[in-house]
C-alpha cells in the first residue's frame, strides 16, 4: 500500500468497445481520497469496430499496467474489458487476463474469483469441457485454492472466512450411487483445510443445488465450485450487473468488470458502469485494510 493515498491505475481495454465509456462514467461514482491513474493513452478508433490497432493498444496497456503494478507504482489495477480473438491473433500467449498477470507478476500459485454484491464464487476448474471435469479435479488444487479464496477474503475484509466447497454431483453423489468425487476428493480436502488454515472456517462437501442460496443467506462468503458453470450461473443470476473478476494470489490486486467488450453497443452511451464502479471498490478495499 501507497504511504500516502492510494493509488489505484485503470486501463481503458479495447477500446473499439465500451472500456472508455464505463470508466468515464465510473469514475465521478468513487470514494474520495484515492488516486485514480490511467495506465496508457487513448487512441483514434471507430466505436464497435476493432481493429489490430486496437488490439495492440489492448495488450501493450496490460503490459505497462503490470509493470506499474510489478514495480509498486500503483497499489491495484482496474482493467477494462478486452478482445481475446484480437490479443490472439495477435499472438497474445495466454487464454485471458488471470494467467498474463500471474506470469508477469512471477506468481504461480493464483486462481480466478468472482465477486459480486450478493455471493463470492471461485470455480476450481474453470475454461474446460465438462466431460474433464472430474479428470481434472484435484484434491490438490481444492486446497491451494480455498486457502487463495481465506486469504482473499481476509485481504477485503473479512476477519473469519466461511467457505463451502461445493460438491460436484447432484445430492453430492447420494452417497456414492452416481459419483464418489465427494467421498474421495472434496471432503479431504475440506478436512486438510480446516486442519492448515484455522483462520478460516471450511464447509463440504456442500449439496451444490443448496449451498448458493445458503451463501445467499449469509451463511457462507465464498463457495468453491468444482466446474465453471456452476459458479457463474448462480453468479450471473444474482449479480449480473456488479460482479467482477479478480485474480487472486497476486500481491497486489488485478480486478476487472465481468463482461465484455460489447462492441454492439459502443458509441452509443447504453453501457452500465456498475461492474466497473465495484471493481475500483474492491480494488480499493485490497489497499485499505
Amino acid at each position: 500500500m501507497s504511504l500516502s493515498s492510494p493509488v489505484i491505475g485503470y486501463t481503458l481495454g479495447d477500446q473499439a468497445g465500451i472500456g472508455l465509456e464505463i470508466i468515464q462514467k465510473a469514475l465521478p461514482l468513487l470514494p474520495a481520497g484515492a488516486e485514480y491513474r490511467l495506465i496508457g493513452e487513448r487512441i483514434a478508433c471507430t466505436p464497435g469496430e476493432p481493429t489490430p490497432a486496437t488490439a495492440r493498444a489492448a495488450w501493450d496497456h496490460l503490459e505497462l499496467a503490470a509493470e506499474a503494478l510489478r514495480e509498486g507504482r500503483i497499489d491495484a489495477v482496474v482493467t477494462a474489458p478486452v478482445c481475446k480473438e484480437g490479443l490472439h491473433r495477435l499472438g497474445f500467449p495466454f487464454p485471458g487476463q488471470t494467467e498474463f498477470f500471474a506470469d508477469r507478476l512471477g506468481v504461480s500459485d493464483f486462481a480466478m474469483c468472482l465477486t459480486g454484491q450478493r455471493l463470492t464464487v471461485v470455480p476450481v476448474t474453470t475454461h474446460v469441457a465438462l466431460a474433464d471435469v472430474p479428470r481434472l479435479l484435484r484434491r490438490e488444487e481444492l486446497v491451494r485454492i480455498g486457502a487463495l479464496t481465506a486469504r482473499f477474503l481476509r485481504r477485503t475484509g473479512h476477519e473469519l472466512p466461511r467457505i463451502a466447497l461445493a460438491g460436484l454431483n447432484p445430492h453430492n453423489g447420494e452417497g456414492g450411487a452416481f459419483g464418489d468425487e465427494e467421498s474421495r476428493l472434496i471432503a479431504p480436502a475440506a478436512e486438510e483445510l480446516r486442519r492448515l488454515h484455522p483462520e478460516a472456517q471450511f464447509s463440504g462437501p456442500c449439496v451444490p443445488d443448496c449451498v448458493y442460496r445458503d451463501a445467499l443467506n449469509g451463511l457462507y462468503d465464498a463457495v468453491l465450485a468444482p466446474y465453471h458453470d456452476q459458479a457463474l450461473i448462480a453468479l450471473k443470476l444474482v449479480d449480473f450487473e456488479t460482479a467482477v473478476n479478480a485474480t487472486i494470489g497476486l500481491p497486489r490486486l488485478r480486478v476487472s468488470p465481468d463482461h465484455g467488450t460489447a462492441f454492439n453497443i459502443a458509441g452509443k452511451g447504453l453501457a452500465n458502469p456498475s461492474s466497473t464502479v465495484r471493481a475500483f471498490e474492491l480494488a480499493l478495499r485490497s489497499v485499505a485494510l
